[in-house]
């Protein structure tokens, strides 16, 4: 799932996602103060805009220059809010200490034995700000030969709530229904949620 992958992948049809917030950003987020966020993995930047219009000041990153071009041009109603950004977390890392809320949604993490990219993302939350990280529950993910997938082969959750030290604080760490419906030709039907607040 490199740059290519995911170049290809968004030229292949003029619009990929739905254009809607993901619904566990709206539910965990609605009651937090604005502050400096970063969205990791933003694509369209639904989630960035949604954030932008409540007040946050946005970071969103993504892989995919075409991802990243068509959330700019989208975002005709919230300008200096959102500095959009194509990078590669795995060369180069946030900022350490930077954001208040760190956000990823469905972001495909893959395992390193040194946890190098996770712990850049863990660093770049500020004290008092919040981790929330969303994937498709592991039960509903199956194996694509095709493009050498694994679901067994990236960060799940609860994987990142056990590399938590005793600096953060575990505010949800579950399986739950899908809020939204399912993306078309999938069966992701449940969301598999962390959210931890870093307390130093």
């Amino acid at each position: 799932m490199d740059t290519q992958f995911w170049d290809d992948m968004y030229r292949s049809r003029d619009q990929l996602f739905s254009g809607s917030p993901n619904g566990v950003l709206v539910t965990e987020v609605t009651d937090l103060p604005p502050g400096q966020a970063l969205d990791v993995g933003c694509g369209e930047g639904a989630d960035a805009l949604w954030l932008a219009r409540r007040g946050w000041q946005v970071t969103a990153v993504d892989i995919s220059r075409i991802a990243v071009e068509r959330a700019a041009a989208a975002a005709t109603d919230i300008e200096g809010r959102v500095a959009w950004t194509r990078a590669d977390l795995a060369s180069t890392p946030p900022p350490a200490a930077a954001f208040d809320l760190v956000s990823a949604q469905y972001f495909p993490l893959k395992r390193q034995p040194d946890h190098s990219v996770l712990r850049g993302l863990l660093d770049a939350v500020a004290p008092g700000g919040t981790l929330l990280f969303a994937t498709h529950a592991l039960a509903d993910l199956t194996p694509d030969q095709e493009r050498d997938f694994n679901p067994g082969d990236y960060y799940q959750p609860d994987d990142i709530a056990g590399l938590l030290d005793d600096g953060w604080t575990v505010l949800v760490n579950e399986t739950r229904p899908r809020t939204t419906p399912a993306p078309a030709g999938t069966h992701h039907t449940r969301d598999t949620v962390l959210r931890a607040r870093r307390l130093r």
